[in-house]
């Protein structure tokens, strides 16, 4: 799914909530007034500004550096929790393809979101938090939920390429519908977008964002075989790296079974010299024999 198809499709299901569904079905082909201006634009390896001040669930004031250890990547996602349609949905994607996945929240990885109302206060993001960690189930530990004033929301939104805005008339925020995952060290990694996140998109998305980490000799070799799709925003077999893989499987396949039999082969010359050929055994015990015979006078 594309970028403007998954906005287009975020959007649309936002007007109809709102404007009602023959509306939207009327002008598919039409950008509505409220949605100009809003677009994702991204910053790939650009770095979130880590001096950013923030509020979490339990009222506490954090900078949005110190939820970055070094080495695990972040999931990011900027949603307000007013909003009853597109931001639940993208929570609610973004808590079914964590389930989905190896790695545990709270272990390998992280999570934040940040509300871009300012009106937001940690009691609602409080709330929120407990009805997707519920749902997620496997951890209840390491998924902030951060609320602050317009100036940090902005800047946030700005470093990430976030381009948001408020209608007042609905009282309501028009936004891109996406998920971002952030390298240890807080630098941006990948976007990916929609109201359903494939699995697979988001497992290498987390190895990609993890090149600050350790990652295992398999995971990088997944990564290898992969690579992303900027067209169709996924990651796509990378047919030449499989190849190239695999020769160097064969070759090491090959090497192994041939260091194998050489190995094999040298042990058998080793016996052989130790307790004589049979050649050899034959011709000793026939000369042996011979000299046992008794001799004519």
């Amino acid at each position: 799914m594309t970028l403007a198809r998954s906005i287009s499709l975020a959007f649309a299901v936002l007007l109809s909530s709102t404007l009602g569904s023959d509306t939207v079905r009327a002008q598919p082909s039409v950008t509505p007034a409220e949605l100009e201006g809003v677009d994702m634009r991204e910053q790939l390896d650009k770095a979130l500004p880590k001096d950013a001040v923030f509020r979490d669930h339990t009222g506490k004031q954090v900078t949005l550096g110190s939820l970055f250890d070094g080495k695990r990547p972040v999931v990011l996602t900027l949603a307000y929790h007013s909003c009853k349609v597109v931001c639940s949905m993208v929570l609610g994607a973004e808590v079914e393809v964590l389930k989905e996945q190896s790695w545990t929240l709270g272990k390998e990885y992280r999570a934040v979101t940040i509300s871009i109302d300012p009106r937001d206060t940690p009691a609602i993001a409080a709330k929120k938090r407990r009805q997707m960690l519920a749902l997620y189930g496997r951890a209840d530990r390491d998924w902030d939920f951060l609320v602050g004033d317009e100036h940090n929301i902005k800047r946030v939104a700005e470093a990430v390429g976030f381009q948001y805005r408020y209608d007042a008339r609905q009282d309501q925020y028009a936004h891109p519908a996406a998920l971002m995952l952030v390298k240890p060290n807080g630098d941006m990694a990948r976007y990916l977008y929609g109201l359903q996140f494939d699995p697979k998109d988001v497992r290498l998305g987390l190895l990609e964002a993890s090149q600050g980490r350790s990652i295992t000799t398999i995971e990088k070799a997944i990564l290898y075989c992969y690579m992303y799709d900027p067209i169709g925003a996924k990651y796509v077999l990378a047919a030449k790296n499989v190849m190239r893989l695999a020769g160097v499987i064969t070759v090491f396949l090959l090497g192994g079974f041939l260091l194998l039999m050489w190995r094999r082969e040298r042990r058998k010359r080793a016996t052989e010299r130790l307790v004589g050929s049979p050649d050899s055994n034959a011709s000793t015990s026939t000369s042996r024999a011979r000299a046992s015979l008794p001799r004519e006078v």
